[in-house]
């Protein structure tokens, strides 16, 4: 049985919700290997003359530790 680590990330994007959860497992992928899976705790936007400008996804990424 594996033994999996959680961390915490924010990802942003300034287009859309889903490009903002993309863009924080990718930042993850570039320096952690065996990532299994994604939760995202928690969606802000950044609003500027009543637009949303910028999305931010506060996620928990799980990956399997290596033995």
């Amino acid at each position: 049985m594996a033994a999996i680590k959680i961390i915490e990330g924010i990802g942003t994007s300034e287009t859309s919700i889903e490009d903002a959860i993309k863009h924080a497992l990718d930042c993850t992928h570039q320096t952690v290997r065996n990532v299994t899976g994604v939760d995202v705790v928690g969606l802000t936007a950044k609003v500027e003359n009543g637009k949303i400008v910028r999305w931010n996804a506060n996620v928990k990424i799980a990956f399997e530790v290596e033995r």
